[in-house]
């Protein structure tokens, strides 16, 4: 009965989280409630790997919203921008021929990808560090580059989750933000208490 009421509370907990995410998005008109709904989904999941669990949801995710509305649109703004760059450039390659235009459209997959990884990490860092707009576009990158290990579990995580989903589409409406942010918020807290715990070790 023990492991039943766990796992019941577990459902209820990701279901409720993934609705507020939804809710909070249209809240904003989508456009304006991405990136703040997403940021206070990634608080939320943030405190469950850290087994936090005795807390309102409703109420870090409400006045997470609200406190990031402005400065995660700020930076959105930016990774709008990259992406309408890089989605550009790679539809120009696709129209273009020859080995040349292969080679580029090639580049600007794998651009895409690294672009994809650098918001991946970009939520966990953002909800765990304090930092300045560059500061956050910076560690994005250089986490994308350099924690090889923890993009491959990211993704291999993503790809299982994906799957699941689309074998079980019914479970898209309740699901399809909160699995993905806890998956890449348990690989990327890992990688930041070994850094964290690397640099106490050096000083």
């Amino acid at each position: 009965m023990k492991v039943f009421q766990q796992i019941s509370e577990w459902i209820m907990r990701l279901i409720w989280t993934n609705l507020l995410w939804i809710g909070f998005t249209l809240f904003g008109l989508i456009i304006f409630g991405i990136m703040p709904a997403t940021v206070a989904l990634f608080a939320v999941t943030r405190k469950w790997t850290m087994k936090e669990f005795d807390f309102s949801i409703w109420k870090l995710f409400k006045e997470t919203y609200m406190k990031e509305w402005k400065n995660s649109n700020k930076i959105g703004i930016i990774f709008l921008i990259i992406g309408m760059f890089l989605f550009f450039n790679l539809s120009i390659a696709e129209q273009m021929e020859g080995f040349f235009s292969l080679f580029l459209y090639i580049f600007f997959i794998f651009l895409m990808l690294f672009y994809m990884m650098m918001i991946s990490f970009f939520f966990p860092i953002y909800v765990q560090y304090r930092f300045s707009v560059k500061e956050y576009i910076k560690q994005s990158f250089i986490y994308s580059l350099v924690s090889l290990k923890s993009t491959l579990l990211i993704l291999l995580g993503l790809f299982f989750i994906g799957f699941l989903l689309l074998k079980m589409p019914g479970l898209i409406p309740f699901l399809t933000g909160v699995l993905p942010a806890y998956w890449i918020m348990t690989v990327c807290m890992k990688r930041f208490r070994y850094l964290e715990k690397k640099l106490a070790t050096e000083e």
